[in-house]
């Protein structure tokens, strides 16, 4: 890929080709390449990182979907617990969503609904979840604590999470 010398942004597939994750990888990331000896692919980190706009701790989101298999449950229990618990009630512009095969991913929306960034929550623990939602989603007036969820469409309504999300 050294033809995408170019001064531009390259398109997550060229990114992923490289090794990054374009949604993932922040511009002040690239920065630290030359710490490690790895300034040969700082250009093309550059090209593929979103920019360090503001703190993280400032930025809020008008919505949050959280998206997760529940046959992904077992290896993430912290993830279940969280969604299992009173908590995603505190939130309401939070959604769970279930998408079969997937591990646990938040994708922030703006007000538009457009999606903004996408954060895999794989590592995350039950707390560490709740204190992002409570940092980083709009604070909502009128005392709602409802939140939605939405499961793929599927003809039977099962009980049974796990025969619902065979893939």
């Amino acid at each position: 890929m050294q033809s995408q010398q170019v001064r531009g942004e390259m398109t997550a597939s060229e990114c992923r080709e490289l090794g990054f994750i374009k949604a993932q990888l922040m511009c002040s990331s690239c920065d630290k390449l030359d710490d490690f000896g790895l300034e040969t692919i700082k250009p093309q980190c550059k090209q593929c990182c979103t920019l360090d706009q503001q703190p993280a701790a400032q930025r809020t989101y008008a919505k949050a979907i959280l998206e997760v298999c529940t046959c992904k449950f077992r290896a993430y229990p912290q993830i279940q617990a969280f969604i299992q618990s009173g908590r995603p009630a505190k939130f309401p512009n939070l959604q769970i969503k279930y998408v079969r095969g997937l591990d646990p991913v938040v994708k922030l929306l703006d007000a538009s609904g457009k999606v903004q960034e996408t954060l895999s929550i794989t590592k995350w623990n039950t707390d560490t979840v709740e204190e992002f939602f409570e940092t980083h989603l709009a604070k909502e007036g009128g005392g709602k604590s409802s939140y939605s969820v939405v499961e793929e469409a599927d003809d039977d309504d099962e009980d049974d999470f796990l025969r619902t999300n065979k893939i």
